[in-house]
């Protein structure tokens, strides 16, 4: 399982999350939007499942607190446009 740690604007996997060996951002746009704006991944972690699972950590966030994802990450926009269980935490302009 892969462990995910918060940090401010996005989650990272590693021990330092100012040099994360996998990560995602994000930014408010208001009160009701998020924008996820990057997705790393590290060659040693590819293939592994690991930028799904922090995709699924900013959708579990967005549930908590009400809000809608603008994936401007191609990485994060394909993989919630293309998996029906975040229809639900997408943004209506990206559906």
């Amino acid at each position: 399982m892969i462990d995910c740690k918060k940090k401010e604007n996005g989650f990272y996997v590693g021990e330092d999350p100012h040099n994360p060996l996998a990560e995602i951002t994000y930014h408010p746009r208001d009160q009701r939007i998020i924008l996820i704006d990057h997705t790393y991944v590290s060659d040693m972690l590819r293939g592994q499942g690991v930028g799904g699972s922090l995709v699924r950590k900013v959708a579990e966030l967005a549930r908590m607190e009400n809000k809608k994802i603008i994936p401007l990450c191609s990485y994060a926009k394909r993989v919630m446009i293309q998996n029906p269980d975040y229809q639900d935490v997408l943004a209506e302009e990206e559906i």
